[in-house]
């Protein structure tokens, strides 16, 4: 790689401007952002740089050695991505969802071409969750990552929880300072931990599970009674990624609030903040801890996928060559919570064991046992209904 870089940025939004900021604070002389391209370069940005809105204009650039994907649009993204591989350009991304789909493509592709592509900056912000899985565990010993892959939903329960704010004014907060997106689906609803996952789980046991096979909820049905629920229990409520791998080499992913105990270190991993807890034989429990929402964080985990492909550093998927291959599972069982309103709502979910029920005029709850399997099975249906569950994890 030559010394100096020139990058060829797409995308202009908070990482992006988060990315130009960051690069002006450090001063490098030998890293620099040549051209940006955004789909209106008529908007005034506040910055004096070389916009455009044409793809060209960056990929045939002859004095362009880097390419750095920072948009929203995860098919354009892919888009920008491949070709850059194609053309044998180092390339940083950030799009989550486009590498939860196309990441098995991309990875062959930038081995076939030895092209180095990297993308710790998509799952976690400013904590480097990738190279860590990738270059201290990756051997068999690893048993598990958890933890707070979203900051926005983050921040929302502990406004909920620590300020007893209610779920919209806490949302609308989030939103004026920039952690939430006016479509707040993609964090709310859990999409966004679910493509972090997918990725974790590729570096960290060297499995790539589709994003349709996952069970996915979020925090969005949540109300006061399962607030209410989760004080009385001397727990709170995280949106929770979970991967884990069981004994004979299955391994399973759900994504899903959980009533977190004191005891545990993400019970305190307030506001934007992520906490991720990686477990395993031997070492037990590590835990990282770091700003996981904002543009400046995450660029700074930009420029640091940068100043690594500067010295041709790769992700070496050393998982997926591993002689004890692991295969995805939903056969396991999970203590949860299920409220509801209706009869009809209550017969959703099979419990092959009930342990606590409520019952009232206004809602109801359920505390038993169920099977991921049965979870998966139902998972469409439980959309747009005035229910909630969250995993009751036993410790």
């Amino acid at each position: 790689m030559k010394k100096e870089i020139n990058i060829g940025l797409f995308g202009f939004g908070s990482v992006g401007r988060g990315l130009y900021d960051v690069l002006g604070a450090v001063e490098s002389k030998d890293i620099r952002i040549k051209r940006i391209c955004v789909r209106d370069k008529s908007k005034d940005r506040g910055v004096v740089a070389d916009f455009t809105d044409s793809a060209d204009d960056i990929f045939s650039d002859p004095e362009i050695n880097m390419i750095v994907e920072l948009i929203d649009d995860a098919e354009a993204a892919y888009g920008i991505v491949r070709r850059s591989l194609e053309l044998g350009l180092p390339v940083v991304s950030g799009n989550k969802k486009m590498l939860a789909y196309h990441l098995p493509e991309l990875i062959e592709l930038g081995r076939n071409t030895g092209t180095p592509f990297l993308y710790d900056a998509s799952a976690c912000g400013s904590i480097p969750v990738i190279r860590n899985l990738e270059e201290y565990y990756d051997n068999d010993l690893l048993v598990s990552v958890k933890g707070i892959l979203n900051g926005s939903s983050n921040f929302v329960l502990s406004k909920i929880f620590n300020e007893n704010m209610d779920y919209g004014s806490a949302l609308r907060l989030a939103q004026e300072l920039g952690f939430a997106e006016s479509d707040p689906s993609l964090d709310f609803d859990g999409w966004d931990s679910l493509f972090k996952l997918v990725i974790l789980t590729i570096h960290a046991f060297g499995l790539y599970v589709a994003p349709e096979q996952i069970f996915r909820y979020g925090i969005s049905t949540m109300n006061e009674a399962d607030i209410r629920f989760a004080a009385e229990k001397q727990r709170r409520i995280k949106l929770v990624g979970h991967v884990e791998k069981l004994e004979g080499g299955g391994v399973y992913l759900w994504v899903v609030p959980q009533l977190i105990s004191r005891n545990k270190y993400i019970y305190s991993v307030e506001d934007e903040f992520n906490g991720v807890v990686i477990k395993g034989r031997y070492y037990y429990k590590q835990f990282m801890f770091g700003r996981g929402a904002g543009g400046h964080p995450t660029g700074a985990a930009v420029l640091s996928d940068i100043t690594a492909c500067r010295y041709d550093y790769r992700y070496e998927y050393k998982r997926m060559q591993s002689s004890s291959p692991v295969h995805y599972t939903d056969d396991v069982t999970h203590r949860i919570y299920y409220r509801y309103r209706t009869e009809e709502d209550s017969t959703l979910i099979h419990f092959s064991k009930v342990r606590e029920r409520y019952t009232s005029p206004e809602w109801s709850y359920i505390v038993g046992d169920v099977k991921l399997s049965d979870l998966v099975r139902v998972k469409d249906k439980l959309e747009g209904r005035e229910i909630f569950l969250a995993a009751y994890p036993w410790d």
